[in-house]
């Protein structure tokens, strides 16, 4: 048996006061923006899942409810935005679109209905390549002010600014597509691997 061991982050209170003060609150007086550590975030996820041992055995199946982490890369600081209960429609419609059967077993696949909202993802702090970088909460402020000030702007406008982001980040991806392809080292730096297919968890 192997015991899994998650690196926990709690977000420094300077950072979350920046956060508060450049994205506003919310009707429950909450911040608009919360940065949070991919490891400390967690979300319920349901179905069926399948703990296995250190040799790979199968030891456990269960079909239930899970807090697992939300985002990835699991070892990086992460914006994220509030958003109303209202845009995950009534709960009736909520649990109508989210239960799922498993065996003749009903589950919420997403759990249960955000009746005060949910943080969702809108930025990772990383370098160019991807990265860890440090968190910085002036960096953090500036992310939410471009993210409130692209939300205001006209819809044409945004759009027109998403694609020239989006046109560079192709660029760059390509560019250092090439110089791993023009890399005489062998693939994955010899480093072995292994592909990981449906939903899996190792024992805690």
């Amino acid at each position: 048996m192997i015991r899994v061991i998650r690196e926990t982050h709690d977000t420094p209170s300077a950072a979350a006061e920046v956060l508060a003060r450049a994205g506003g609150r919310n009707r429950f007086g909450e911040p608009n923006f919360r940065v949070v550590w991919g490891w400390s975030r967690l979300s319920w996820i349901g179905g069926r899942w399948t703990d296995r041992d250190g040799h790979g055995n199968v030891i456990r199946s269960a079909i239930e409810l899970r807090r697992v982490p939300k985002y990835l890369p699991f070892d990086r600081w992460h914006i994220e935005r509030w958003v109303p209960p209202e845009i995950y429609g009534s709960p009736d419609a909520w649990h109508a679109a989210t239960l799922e059967r498993e065996d003749g077993v009903l589950v919420s696949a997403l759990g249960p209905y955000p009746s005060r909202g949910e943080y969702e993802h809108c930025f990772t702090l990383a370098g160019p390549s991807g990265e860890f970088i440090s968190l910085d909460s002036a960096a953090c402020d500036k992310i939410v002010r471009a993210i409130e000030w692209a939300r205001r702007q006209p819809s044409g406008k945004s759009r027109f600014a998403l694609d020239a982001r989006e046109s560079q980040r192709e660029r760059e991806s390509d560019a250092r597509i090439d110089e791993v392809l023009d890399d005489d080292a062998p693939a994955f730096h010899g480093q072995p691997f292994v592909s990981v297919t449906g939903r899996q968890v190792a024992a805690i």
